[in-house]
Formats: C-alpha cells, sequence, structure tokens
C-alpha cells in the first residue's frame, strides 16, 4: 500500500515539525515546505518555497492526501508598520498560493486544512466565544479577519476544507510556554495586569489530534475553535506555572508598567493584557475528547515528561 503524502506548508515551526513526526511515525509521506530546508533531516523532506509564488513546490501537491499550511510570520513582536504589513502578507500571501497550487492539480489534495488564530474575538472580556462569536477589535483582528477572507476567496472545489482557529498552545520545545517558563524560572512570572483576562488553551498533544482528525475525518469541514472548554484567567495560568516550576509568589506586573517591558522584550502589550474565553463546541458535537482538558493535569504533564 503507497504511503499517503500530506504537504506541510510553513511547517517548519513548533507546530509543523510535531505533526511532522507523529504522522512519519503512522508511515505518512510527509513534505515540509519551508524558506530554509535542511536536506539532511531525517525522516520526512523539506522542500524550498518563498510562501507567495509558485515554484517546483507546487509539484508535490499533485495526488497528495492533504495540506495544512502553518505559514505566517510570528507576531510576538513590535508592530511597526513594515510588521504590520509582512504579518497580513505573510498570511494572506501564504494562503492565496496554496489554493493556485491546488487548482492547478489534475489530482488535487483530498482536504486542505488552514491554520488560523483565536485572537479574531479581540479581548472579549467574561463573555463566551463559539465558533460563530463575531470577531473583535484590534490589530490582531484585523489581520485575523484579512486571513480568513483570503481563504474563503481562494475557491478549491471538490477539495474539503478546514479552518483552525488556534489558541495558545502548551508545548515545551517552543512557543509562548516557554518564554513564559523562562520568566518564571527567574521568578518574573506574577499575574499581568488585572489577571482576569482569559487565556484560552490546548496541550501540544490534543492539538496534534485535532490536526490529525483534520486531515482524515471527511466529516469535519468548516471553521473550528481549537482550545478545551476550560479556558482560565492569567492569574491562574501563572499560578500553575509557578506551581509546576516550584517558585514562589511572584509581584505581579501592572498594565502600566507591560509598555516598557514589552520595548525590552520586542513585543507588544495587547499580546498579554487580552484575552478571550474560546469554546470549542463543534470539536466537542463532533465527539473530539481532550486527553488534557484541565490546565494543572496539561502542565503536570508536560513537566513530568519533560523530567523523566
Amino acid at each position: 500500500m503507497a504511503k499517503r503524502r500530506i504537504i506541510l506548508a510553513g511547517g517548519s515551526g513548533f507546530l509543523g515539525r510535531a505533526l511532522a513526526e507523529r504522522l512519519v511515525l503512522q508511515g505518512d509521506e510527509v513534505v515540509v515546505l519551508t524558506r530554509r530546508p535542511d536536506l539532511a533531516r531525517q525522516g520526512y523532506r523539506e522542500v524550498h518555497w518563498d510562501g507567495r509564488t509558485l515554484g517546483a513546490w507546487a509539484d508535490e501537491f499533485e495526488g497528495a492526501h492533504a495540506v495544512v499550511n502553518f505559514a505566517g510570520k510570528n507576531v510576538n513582536c513590535r508592530y511597526t508598520p513594515e510588521a504590520l504589513a509582512e504579518i497580513n502578507a505573510s498570511r494572506v500571501d501564504s494562503v492565496k498560493v496554496v489554493a493556485e497550487a491546488i487548482q492547478r492539480c489534475a489530482v488535487p489534495p483530498k482536504a486542505w486544512v488552514q491554520t488560523g488564530s483565536m485572537a479574531i474575538y479581540g479581548d472579549a472580556g467574561d463573555r463566551l466565544c463559539g465558533d460563530d462569536a463575531p470577531p473583535g477589535e484590534g490589530i490582531p483582528v484585523d489581520t485575523c479577519l484579512r486571513w480568513e477572507q483570503a481563504f474563503a476567496e481562494s475557491p478549491t472545489p471538490g477539495v474539503r476544507r478546514v479552518w483552525l482557529r488556534i489558541s495558545f498552545v502548551l508545548g515545551r520545545s517552543a512557543g509562548a510556554l516557554r518564554f513564559l517558563e523562562t520568566l518564571t524560572k527567574c521568578f518574573l512570572g506574577g499575574t499581568v495586569g488585572s489577571g482576569r483576562q482569559y487565556i484560552s488553551w490546548i496541550h501540544e498533544q490534543d492539538m496534534i489530534e485535532v490536526f490529525r482528525r483534520s486531515v482524515d475525518d471527511p466529516g469535519m469541514q468548516g471553521t473550528y475553535n481549537v482550545a478545551t472548554p476550560n479556558a482560565v484567567p492569567n492569574a491562574v495560568l501563572m499560578r500553575e506555572l509557578r506551581r509546576v516550576l516550584r517558585r514562589p509568589w511572584c509581584p505581579p506586573t501592572p498594565a502600566w508598567l507591560m509598555p516598557l517591558g514589552c520595548w525590552l522584550f520586542r513585543t507588544e502589550p495587547v499580546l498579554a493584557l487580552t484575552g478571550r474565553r474560546g469554546v470549542p463546541e463543534r470539536l466537542l458535537a463532533e465527539g473530539f475528547r481532550f486527553a488534557h482538558p484541565e490546565l494543572p493535569g496539561a502542565l503536570d504533564d508536560l513537566y513530568r515528561r519533560d523530567a523523566r
């Protein structure tokens, strides 16, 4: 039986590598599209693309089982006009060129899974945000709207399409948790701002299972919130992180001090001071079961696993 080929566009980051390794373990052929391919990579192939224009990489789409598009500049940066233009273009352009590659196939991929962000709901306060909740306001929301519009306006007839609005993915190898871990180990892991802003989150293992299901389940189609049902306030997240790292109470960082701290770390206060309470209504209705639904248990698993 021939291996299924699965394309991970922009898949050289934290989530892409984790998914690639899982797919290889189950016997799939994985092709990662990246600007800086590692030709010595073991287990799967990396192929050059620029995320904007068609090239030889598009031949990989012919007869593939699925494509998952991760591409997009990291939003953890200063929001200069140049950076914002790059953030938006990296998302919109990659969606458009993936659609072009699919459209030119005689035998297109069966599914296109596109990563998005739960930031589309903006600073939602205590409001529960289901899959059909309206967008919020602000710069991250504007980016998400451009991103989702590009997907909606890029037709690929006959291809099942899934849009995943992803929350804060808890993983030790990279991402925001690694940054928070470093701060907490340095006794800077206090509440940020009011501490009441909700953090929607998901354990990396559950995230990979959502990807696998999106690739394989013909019943999955449309937009999904990807988070556990149990969002927590920032104060709870930081408390639990201090617990697993065995650090004492730390003084909070007031909102008025955040601009200075963010200037030092070359990021934006909006990323820490805003939040949302995402609810995975469609995932739950379709029978998805979270292996790590509660934050204390999820963090315990990550840090115990790392210690082993």
